[in-house]
Formats: structure tokens, C-alpha cells, sequence
């Protein structure tokens, strides 16, 4: 199964022992609620992330309402976004990948898709409502390459090069620590392994500057400035960096120097 094959993947080997019961390998343990088991909630946003409630609407009307509202009517629909984000990861059948803030795994399913089953797609998550629902969703015929991890997105539980891609859609914006997620995203990546985000962008200019911050207030979602991230993947070492703004959004690409 593909949680077995996940677990050479962790960096501790006390995690080896991690309960596996639900469906999924929990590296964080009980947390009250199906809460975030110690990891800090940023706000209204990610709190709505730990309820029973929203992994039932998530994929079908929450998320892609959230996402019309921030990249703008003309913007890449949630189709689009998937196959942005397989081009971003360059997926190829084989694949080693890594679904970061995986929620209930409408993504993982799709790169396990095309990495076949030599591959292996690892979603990871805080929340015991979404990896619930991302173990009930995914189908059997995948559940020798696909497997699901609770544990800290922003404190990645792998070992060094572990993928040969990373992908964090929608989910930068609600770290606590987002440039100690992208250090860890990019430690685990292989020499030539490509990093795929999606997460917020301030308005370069015109009526929306300062709708975003607007936007931001109070629901815990960190704006980040237009260069900001592609400054700091750079600043990592990863090169072929590129970037697509789509209204208070931005998709970012980047590879790992072999």
C-alpha cells in the first residue's frame, strides 16, 4: 500500500510507529476537535479547515468559489489550475510527489493519475476532517501509489530528496512560517525536482491595491508582495523560476539545479 511505501520517506524513525488506523499515518497525534495537533491556526480561514463541515463542500463549491473571487472572472478555472500545476511539476509516470496542505486530496489524486504505478503521490495535511475525506475519495486502484501523512506542512516530516516534485496550492498564504515552508519544500525535493505554487498576490497597481489587504484582514491569509516569492526561490537556488499573476493570486513555478 502506498502508506507503507510512505513511511521510508520519514526523516524520524519514531514515526515509523506513527498510528496508521484511519487511513492515514498520523505524525502529529491527538488533537482536540480533529484540531491541528499543536501546529499554530493563522485565523478564521484555517480554522474553517479543521470543522467537520467544510472538507464535505470543499472540493465542489468552497474552493472553487474562494479561488473565482481571488484570480478574477478571466482567470484559470479549477480545471485549468490542475493541469497548471502538472505542467509546473513537469509530472511524469514514475513520479515521486509531494501534495503540501493536501486538504481532501482532489490534487493527490490527480498527480497519482499520471505517475502511474511506479509512482508514489504523499498528500500531507493538519487536518483530520480533510485527510478523512481524502482517504474515503480515493479510489482503490490507487492506493498502492497514493498515501496521506497529518503531520506539519510548514516542518516537513521527509527525509532530505525525497520528491522529484513539490506542490502547495492555496495554502502558502495560511502558513504561520511560509519562508520555513519553502525551506523544507525545497530540502525534500531531488536534484532537478520542480516546485509548483499556488497562493496570494498583492495587486501590482490600480483600484485593487488595498482591496487585498481588505481581503486578508482577519481571516488569518497573508498577502505576499509580487516578487516576494519568486525573490525568495531564487534566493534558495532554484532556478527557471516563473510566475503567472491572475487577479490577488499568482501561480509559481521552479526547478532544483541537479
Amino acid at each position: 500500500m502506498g502508506v507503507e511505501r510512505a513511511l521510508a520517506l520519514l526523516a524520524d524513525p519514531t514515526d515509523a510507529e506513527a498510528d496508521a488506523s484511519a487511513g492515514y499515518l498520523d505524525v502529529l497525534g491527538p488533537g482536540a476537535d480533529g484540531g491541528a495537533g499543536g501546529i499554530e491556526v493563522t485565523g478564521l480561514t484555517q480554522s474553517l479547515m479543521l470543522t467537520r463541515a467544510v472538507p464535505f463542500v470543499y472540493e465542489r463549491w468552497w474552493r472553487p468559489a474562494l479561488g473565482r473571487a481571488a484570480k478574477g472572472v478571466l482567470g484559470p478555472r479549477m480545471a485549468d489550475e490542475h493541469r497548471i500545476a502538472r505542467l509546473l511539476l513537469g509530472l511524469r509516470p514514475g513520479d515521486g510527489v509531494l501534495d503540501v496542505a493536501c486538504g481532501p486530496g482532489n490534487f493527490t489524486r490527480d498527480f497519482a493519475r499520471v505517475a502511474g504505478p511506479a509512482g508514489l503521490v504523499v498528500g500531507i495535511d493538519a487536518s483530520e476532517t480533510m485527510l478523512a475525506r481524502a482517504v474515503r475519495d480515493t479510489p482503490a486502484d490507487q492506493a498502492e501509489r497514493t498515501a496521506y501523512v497529518r503531520g506539519d506542512a510548514v516542518r516537513l516530516p521527509f527525509r532530505d530528496a525525497s520528491f522529484d516534485g513539490v506542490c502547495c496550492f492555496a495554502a502558502l498564504h495560511l502558513f504561520e512560517d511560509p519562508m520555513t515552508a519553502l525551506d523544507h519544500m525545497t530540502r525534500v525535493l531531488t536534484p532537478g525536482g520542480r516546485l509548483a505554487i499556488f497562493t496570494g498576490c498583492r495587486a501590482i497597481g490600480g483600484p485593487l491595491r488595498g482591496l487585498d489587504a481588505l481581503a486578508g484582514a482577519g481571516s488569518g491569509m497573508r498577502v505576499f508582495e509580487p516578487d516576494e516569492i519568486t525573490t525568495a526561490l531564487a534566493d534558495r537556488g532554484l532556478t527557471d523560476v516563473h510566475q503567472r499573476i491572475a487577479g490577488f493570486t499568482q501561480f509559481v513555478g521552479a526547478r532544483l539545479p541537479r
